[in-house]
């Protein structure tokens, strides 16, 4: 079955990115910020499947 929170996650982030990119945004924005806790959030999650 699909994951669809990872799924979510995922979407957001590169979303995120992208815009980061274009726009070139520096690290300390919150849209940077955003990305780091997405990275983490996505981290956390496959932990917990791989303990299942």
């Amino acid at each position: 079955m699909a994951d669809l929170y990872r799924k979510r996650l995922e979407s957001e982030r590169k979303t995120l990115w992208a815009t980061c990119r274009l726009k070139g945004f520096a690290k300390d924005t919150p849209e940077r910020l955003r990305i780091a806790e997405l990275d983490k959030l996505i981290a956390e999650h496959d932990a917990k499947g791989a303990n299942i």
